[in-house]
């Protein structure tokens, strides 16, 4: 009971955060205090719920009714656990990486920013609580309501109308379609709780409950499968902690971790496997991997190239959900975790770069490696965990996936697995080799881009770096980003390394989602 009670604390410690950091807005040091320590107390209010979870217990709290059987409630189970730690650990990291980076970028709106960021995540640890659809839906609304002015937070023209392309396909998307089927789903069943093994099976005609499962898919915008993925390259305009966060803490993981969630415990795998509903969404998610690999080729902005190929990445979690399969959830849940701290390690890497030289493309990142060894050899470490190389995490998500596909004899998946990678390797590794073993240009260090002031900064030099002239922390004859830049790079990508070596943790944690269900 006393975990139970834990719930609605988890999700508003971040909002009590929030108020604080806005009382706090003249004072950054205390301020950017005040959003660590937040940081670090949810991490530890979500941790302990492992142990219960792990051990078959399933932490539920509800509030009020509605309607019949219809209530606010959360339930913790293997998948919102993960989803839980990843957003909530992150964010301590996010945090170390954001005081680096808005500080030696002299970002406006700063506790605006932070503001924001703390709703964003208690939004998605309400979403990873969720104990039934409706709840979900209700803070899947509230994460893309908060995020919003992360996007636009830099104000100009291109923000604003990044903005508006960010609202509208989201916002169109979730009441359009998901919304919809929510409705027809607690007309069909009389509840919309996740129940292992479904709520459909018996109650929903396998014709009906096709068009139902596409209406989730493509409702959940988040989830960026294509045509409904352009509001993510557009959304990079934001500052690159807000691109961590749309990426790899929050909202992107939102969508396919509704997606997992949809597929479990509202239709379930066997009842999806017996009618064949996912097979021609399956398509469609193996299409989103090649075409937006092949786009993030031909992008020569870092954080465009990275956006695509978030979108691929995240259509192999979706497709892992709509094989039908035990290992695809696997897999797919598998691949949160490591997507999350490979792409968050590539972010990261490109906003040292843009805080360090005050370079966006990858045109111009010829030798910039020498100069920024440490930056460059982390976003090596993430290329080769999103390419799915061994020693590193994504391997194993990879051939989870590769696994499901051969399980239910879809060669042709497998096939797109192995291209994808081969992709992968083809827009990400040239980056590294471009920044290392290309000769650098001829530098003009008189056209450093103008910078505005931050608001109400207090001196943080030892740790954000020189904020006075070029945004550079020199050392031995290099030019890095700010220290605290540094560190979160760093750590992640050691995460990344770390994730190989204890990935049959995680595959033991996520096994129940699947039990009683297809193997």
């Amino acid at each position: 009971m006393i975990v139970d009670q834990m719930i609605p604390w988890a999700i508003a410690l971040p909002l009590l955060g929030a108020v604080g950091i806005w009382l706090a807005r003249n004072h950054a040091n205390v301020r950017e205090t005040i959003t660590l320590v937040t940081a670090v107390l949810l991490f530890i209010i979500v941790a302990a719920f492992f142990d219960d979870v792990a051990a078959g217990d399933r932490p539920a709290w509800s509030y009020g009714e509605m309607i019949p059987g219809l209530s606010i409630a959360f339930e913790l189970e293997p998948l919102g656990m993960i989803f839980a730690g990843i957003a909530s650990f992150l964010w301590i990291v996010t945090t170390v990486y954001a005081i680096g980076y808005m500080r030696g970028h002299h970002e406006k709106n700063q506790t605006r920013f932070y503001v924001c960021f703390a709703i964003a995540i208690s939004s998605a640890v309400g979403i990873a609580f969720a104990g039934n659809m409706l709840t979900l839906f209700i803070f899947y609304e509230i994460l893309t309501i908060s995020t919003f002015p992360l996007v636009t937070h830099s104000g100009t023209d291109a923000a604003k109308r990044a903005g508006r392309i960010y609202l509208g396909i989201l916002i169109s998307t979730s009441i359009g379609l998901q919304l919809v089927a929510i409705i027809w789903t607690y007309s069909l069943t009389g509840t919309l709780d996740f129940t292992p093994g479904g709520i459909m099976e018996g109650k929903v005609q396998p014709v009906l409950a096709g068009i139902l499962l596409a209406m989730y898919v493509f409702g959940i915008g988040k989830a960026a499968v294509m045509p409904f993925h352009r509001w993510l390259p557009a959304a990079m305009v934001a500052p690159t902690p807000v691109s961590a966060l749309l990426h790899a803490v929050a909202v992107v993981k939102a969508g396919v971790f509704t997606v997992l969630k949809v597929s479990v415990y509202l239709f379930g795998i066997d009842f999806l496997r017996d009618i064949g509903a996912g097979t021609w969404i399956a398509y469609m998610a193996a299409m989103t991997i090649l075409l937006a690999s092949i786009v993030a080729m031909s992008k020569d902005n870092l954080k465009a190239r990275l956006a695509y190929s978030t979108i691929s990445q995240l259509s192999y979690i979706v497709l892992g959900a709509m094989m039908a399969s035990g290992l695809g959830i696997i897999g797919g849940a598998m691949h949160i975790v490591m997507h999350a701290f490979g792409k968050i390690t590539l972010f990261f890497c490109a906003g040292a770069i843009m805080v360090a030289s005050h370079k966006t493309e990858i045109s111009q990142m010829r030798g910039l490696g020498r100069k920024m060894p440490i930056t460059f050899f982390c976003f090596l470490i993430g290329s080769l965990s999103i390419i799915g190389l061994p020693p590193f995490g994504g391997v194993w998500s990879k051939w989870y996936l590769a696994l499901a596909a051969a399980e239910t004899e879809q060669v042709l998946f497998v096939a797109v697995l192995m291209i994808s990678s081969l992709l992968n390797v083809a827009y990400l590794i040239p980056i590294v080799v471009r920044g290392f073993y290309n000769d650098p240009p001829i530098e003009n260090h008189d056209h450093d881009l103008p910078v505005s002031e931050s608001d109400h900064l207090e001196p943080l030099e030892h740790l954000a770096g020189d904020v006075s002239g070029p945004h550079q922390w020199k050392l031995a004859g290099c030019a890095e980003a700010p220290p605290l830049c540094l560190v979160a790079l760093a750590f992640t990508a050691m995460g990344c390394a770390g994730l190989f070596f204890y990935a049959d943790s995680i595959y033991q944690f996520v096994l129940p989602i699947i039990q009683g269900g297809a193997s």
